[in-house]
């Protein structure tokens, strides 16, 4: 049997393993939905033991259905849903309360009473290269300890350990309570708000004005080495687990974006667009994350301009499920095909309020522009173009970064993945709002694919990176074709409808 390479996609919805051979072609695939846990208005919760579970029940579908022995996986590589965060006992391997999604916006007072110490949202950004916002996972550690009966003794007892889920898939998989090894990556660290982005090293005085002990903390390590190795009888026992990142840096990866200037955006439940800006660490003054895009072994470590957009995917979802204008998510293309255009109506969908690069908690969702002309087909295309708006408002934060900080042009073109790029009235749409080609790969699986390249680079299924950018391939281009006066107005009133969306949240809405 080929040598295989497996990659663990623990994501938002749902986990996915698929096992890739040397040409980065997918030999079988496994995958299983958890539940979206929803308390209370802004609340998002998924149980850790269920994402452990599926994790290793979509293992064993891949490795079934490819008909693939373990002695034929020479590596793991493991990416996930970046900020969720989850608090255990080291000693029971139980979650103390259920993993806190990063689409989740309980802490927004924490932020706010962190920010009023000093500097306001801007509090830590020059360390760790994030707003204070709740969209990170320092804040979700400090809501756990603060109310959940018990747990923040225990914690100062060197009770209980933190992390993203990657650090609780790690612990898991290399033995859990016998001898599980708390870690993270770079790029997931990169994420909590507690990393100073310079050092790759836990802020111990940030993690004490959180309220977070320090024995919580998860090693720090590269995205591509060996961790551990798998030691659950019949879960890849003694296979090396050796690559591990964030799923936009992972995307990123797969996207061989190895140069300065090449970028990437995932459509997704969300968006995520990443900039690779070398090993500059480029500060942003337009309202961007200065995050980690990958290190590579004892390598220099690469650094990333990041705009993250909280809704794009999921607000799909919410016209499927929650307006039933739809029955399945494919049929919102054809629906929004039925109109010209979208009938002056504008989505802004800040269910969890605005990200990048607003950073405003306190947005909620609008349609604006409604007239008794206005159809479900209109909403439809409205829907989808409001992902294409919000894009275009993170690239022009980029280049202006980019611009003050390194002088470089402005993008040329954009590399696409995700669930959504198979909608091609959007991608049209983005690349005419952009005024740039956008490009979608022969292999669209690219999140899986970064974290099956940081792990075979680590054992040397793969010998560099000039070997996994020669893989990359174009599948798709669609070309700029709407005039710059329509694409100026059209932006105009998106604009304008996001200012509508603003000052929602206060003492009555909270």
């Amino acid at each position: 049997m080929t040598e295989l390479v497996a990659a663990i996609d623990q994501g938002t919805t749902s986990t996915r393993c698929m096992l890739l051979d040397a040409a980065g072609s997918v030999v079988a695939v496994g995958q299983k939905e958890h539940r979206q846990v929803f308390p209370r208005a802004g609340w998002v919760e998924h149980d850790p033991r269920e994402l452990w579970a599926n994790t290793r029940e979509v293992v064993g579908q891949a490795l079934a259905r490819g008909n693939v022995a373990t002695a034929d996986v020479v590596a793991v590589g493991l990416t996930n849903q970046r900020e969720t965060t989850v608090v255990w006992d080291h000693r029971t391997g139980e979650p103390v309360y259920n993993a806190i999604v990063w689409q989740d916006t309980r802490t927004g007072r924490i932020c706010d009473e962190l920010g009023a110490l000093g500097g306001g949202a801007d509090r830590y950004s020059d360390t760790v290269g994030l707003p204070l916002a709740t969209y990170f996972a320092g804040p979700k550690v400090r809501w756990i300890l603060d109310n959940v009966d018990g747990v923040r003794e225990r914690a100062g007892r060197g009770e209980l350990l933190m992390g993203t889920v990657d650090s609780w898939l790690i612990w898991n998989m290399t033995g859990g309570p016998d001898g599980g090894r708390h870690l993270t990556d770079v790029t997931n660290a990169s994420r909590t708000m507690l990393m100073d982005y310079r050092t790759l090293q836990w802020d111990l005085a940030i993690a004490e004005e959180m309220g977070i002990p320090a024995s919580m903390l998860p090693e720090i390590r590269s995205n591509s080495e060996e961790y551990g190795r798998g030691r659950r009888a019949g879960f890849l026992a003694g296979v090396p687990i050796a690559g591990s990142l964030g799923d936009q840096q992972a995307a990123t990866f797969g996207q061989v974006c190895f140069s300065r200037g090449m970028a990437k955006n995932t459509y997704g439940t969300g968006n995520f667009m990443l900039l690779n800006t070398g090993e500059d660490a480029v500060p942003s003054q337009h309202g961007l994350l200065t995050t980690l895009c990958y290190q590579l072994g004892d390598a220099r470590p690469v650094y990333a301009l990041e705009g993250s957009i909280a809704v794009t995917g999921s607000l799909v979802q919410w016209v499927r499920d929650n307006l039933g204008l739809i029955s399945s998510a494919a049929e919102i293309e054809p629906l929004a095909r039925s109109v010209e255009d979208n009938g002056g109506a504008y989505v802004v969908p800040a269910f969890s309020g605005l990200f990048a690069p607003h950073w405003r908690a306190d947005a909620r969702g609008a349609v604006v522009g409604l007239t008794r002309f206005v159809t479900k087909g209109h909403l439809a295309r409205a829907v989808l173009e409001a992902t294409a708006f919000q894009t275009r408002e993170v690239l022009d934060a980029m280049n202006a970064d980019i611009a003050a900080s390194q002088g470089s042009a402005a993008l040329t073109e954009l590399r696409v993945d995700g669930g959504m790029v198979g909608n091609e009235l959007l991608m049209q749409f983005q690349a005419d709002l952009l005024d740039v080609p956008v490009i979608r790969p022969r292999i669209a699986e690219t999140t899986a694919l970064g974290a099956a390249y940081a792990a075979g680079l680590a054992v040397g299924f793969w010998s560099g990176l000039d070997e996994l950018t020669a893989l990359w391939a174009e599948d798709r281009r669609w070309e700029p074709a709407m005039s710059a006066a329509e694409r100026d107005r059209t932006y105009r009133l998106w604009q304008k409808a996001v200012t509508k969306s603003l000052d929602w949240v206060d003492d009555d809405t909270r």
